[in-house]
């Protein structure tokens, strides 16, 4: 069976990513066997997991007339970088809220969003939405013709790229031979948890998708990405009432909060960089990672229960980010 959608495109990403084995990995922590999927390798300027939504968001909105991508998130948002990215590729202005006050040297995501020609608007983290609102509506003032993404480009046409994305991985599994037991991934605007889930449902392939919470409550975060799920497969024609319960996501690895590296992160970004030369990155995959380490080594009963009895293979879905790291040098090294 293959998903077929409705919705407009615009190429932006190198895909499929590659999806490889983690097999010094696997071996030092003495588990089961780990893959990886690349959505770090994505292209368009850095990659990420942002540029599979961003073909649907950049399609929608040049299907709409629109001439700019207005969008917000955290000084180091990877998907703001993205953004600006496929703004410039797709010869449209791009406006970015970002949310704290603007530091003295800009490194990371946020000196790509400068050199990607965004224009950058500072407000609280509290206010990035209600400026994003009141920036439309003085762009639309101007002239201009505005195209609205929320955070993470996390809602229903944004998370068709991983209802497709599921697609994708689920032939290369066939293609190898492999049943994943457990998907893996970082969980925070839900988009991407989301799409993976409608993907799921929708082909009948059954594999259990792990969110790790980045910063969100549980139950929270289970609601979100339930409604969220159930939109977006109803915006594809294949509708289907997700409950919270279907959802699964453990929040236990929060730590200091949104973006503060701690000892988790920084001990899953070392151990992936030198057991297998693979850059995580300090505020996602080192913290989705870092669970994933903590459940295998000390609470192998969080993990998901493979039909097989024992879990075999559990495939982690790096969403990339690695251009962060940069500004977090001093807590790394």
């Amino acid at each position: 069976m293959s998903l077929t959608t409705p919705l407009s495109r615009y190429s932006l990403g190198f895909l499929p990513t590659p999806l490889h084995p983690l097999n010094r990995i696997s071996a030092e922590l003495d588990s089961p066997q780990l893959w990886i999927k690349r959505d770090d390798q994505t292209g368009l300027s850095g990659g990420g997991n942002k540029t599979r939504k961003l073909e649907f968001l950049v399609g929608d909105a040049l299907a709409q007339g629109c001439d700019t991508l207005l969008t917000t998130g955290a000084v180091q948002s990877n998907h703001c970088r993205q953004t600006a990215a496929a703004a410039a590729q797709a010869g449209m202005a791009c406006h970015l809220v970002l949310g704290g006050e603007p530091p003295a040297q800009a490194t990371g995501n946020l000196l790509l969003d400068r050199l990607l020609g965004a224009e950058l608007h500072w407000t609280t983290r509290e206010n990035r939405l209600n400026r994003l609102r009141e920036l439309e509506a003085e762009l639309r003032a101007a002239g201009r013709h505005p195209y609205f993404i929320t955070y993470g480009g996390s809602d229903p046409v944004g998370a068709a790229g991983y209802v497709l994305a599921l697609e994708e991985v689920r032939d290369q599994c066939r293609a190898l031979k492999l049943t994943p037991d457990a998907i893996v991934v970082a969980s925070s605007s839900g988009g991407t948890q989301a799409g993976l889930v409608a993907g799921a449902w929708a082909l009948g392939w059954e594999a259990s998708i792990l969110g790790i919470s980045i910063d969100e409550p549980q139950a929270a975060l289970q609601a979100h990405v339930a409604a969220l799920a159930s939109h977006t497969a109803a915006g594809l024609g294949r509708p289907h009432t997700f409950a919270a319960d279907d959802i699964l996501v453990n929040a236990d690895y929060l730590g200091g909060g949104y973006g503060i590296l701690g000892d988790l992160e920084r001990e899953a970004i070392t151990r992936m960089a030198r057991a297998e030369g693979i850059l995580l990155d300090p505020v996602y995959t080192g913290r989705a990672f870092g669970g994933l380490m903590d459940l295998l080594r000390h609470r192998p009963d969080r993990l998901p229960k493979a039909t097989s009895g024992k879990l075999q293979n559990i495939l982690f879905w790096h969403t990339g980010g690695q251009p962060a790291l940069y500004a977090y040098a001093p807590g790394l090294v």
